[in-house]
């Protein structure tokens, strides 16, 4: 279960990178497959451009919340985005390198958390 400090979290996150126009967000429940993260989010940018642009909304919107990235890897290419909030793991990536990784199939016992359920639409910001 996701408590409601994550999911607002998770809401604040998948808005912002909606935002900038994100397609195909999945949020992935990592608490039980992972000892580093307790949420995996996984977006795609329709260039490297729109990537880095997701990429500095997310970090933009964290930051307004007091929350500053761990790290940042792979922001220059603009290819595969990874975006470390501690305990919340960001993936941006452009559709082929995304097909290619395949971080869903990887991690496919993870339950996916519902971004379309009443408590993640209250939860996104306003």
């Amino acid at each position: 279960m996701v408590d409601s400090e994550r999911l607002s979290r998770v809401a604040a996150i998948v808005a912002a990178a909606l935002d900038r126009k994100a397609e195909d967000i999945v949020a992935l429940d990592m608490q039980k497959l992972s000892s580093f993260a307790d949420t995996f989010i996984i977006a795609t940018g329709s260039s490297d451009r729109n990537v880095r642009s997701i990429a500095d909304a997310i970090t933009e919107a964290m930051g307004k919340r007091g929350e500053k990235p761990l790290g940042v890897e792979g922001y220059e290419g603009g290819r595969w985005v990874l975006i470390d909030f501690d305990d919340i793991i960001v993936h941006l990536f452009l559709a082929e390198v995304r097909k290619h990784y395949d971080l869903e199939r990887l991690w496919s016992d993870a339950p996916e958390i519902d971004l379309d359920s009443g408590a993640a639409r209250a939860a996104l910001p306003r």
